[in-house]
């Protein structure tokens, strides 16, 4: 009998945790405008330069996240991040993505931790030559900045202002240091 207390309560427990992706009712973000090349926007590695805070990125810098298609809609991801200092120990959680506008490719459905974990990515705006990509969440509750190579100031704030214009409070951003 305590052992089904005990297993109940571990259930009730990992149920509660559970993030699952928001209903339509929810969306705030604007629809992606510009269709993405799967092959090369879902493709290699991608440093976060700017993020909203979140209590499973305390203490992460240099953070990144590497994409690989696997197949026409689907996508292995890899979150990283070095903890407290650019040397310091990888942290990192694995993925499965899914593409869920395909042809458009711009909308993506991760699940972490056996699928325990859902978030949704729009990609709300891109470089033409894939150098920058602006995510959000269809909430407009996470977002985020990822380039390929670390930008100057100048282009850091660019990407800012446009994600601001996007309709992200752009205050509530954190730039963790970069490698």
């Amino acid at each position: 009998m305590r052992l089904n207390a005990l297993a109940a309560a571990a259930a009730a427990l990992a149920l509660s945790a559970c993030v699952t992706a928001p209903s339509p009712s929810e969306y705030r973000a604007p629809q992606p405008t510009k269709p993405v090349d799967a092959e090369r926007l879902w493709s290699g590695r991608w440093l976060e330069i700017a993020r909203t805070p979140m209590s499973i990125t305390d203490g992460c810098v240099a953070g990144a996240s590497n994409y690989r298609l696997t197949a026409p809609t689907r996508v292995e991801v890899r979150d990283t991040c070095q903890v407290d200092t650019p040397t310091g120990r990888e942290k990192a959680v694995d993925g499965a993505g899914q593409i869920l506008d395909p042809g458009t490719n711009a909308k993506l459905r991760v699940k972490y931790f056996w699928g325990f974990v859902t978030w949704d990515y729009w990609v709300l705006d891109r470089a033409d030559d894939y150098s920058w990509f602006i995510a959000t969440s269809p909430t407009l509750d996470k977002a985020f900045i990822y380039t390929r190579e670390v930008p100057s100031t100048a282009e850091r704030d660019g990407l800012v202002r446009r994600l601001g214009e996007l309709g992200y409070d752009v205050s509530r951003l954190e730039f963790p240091e970069t490698l």
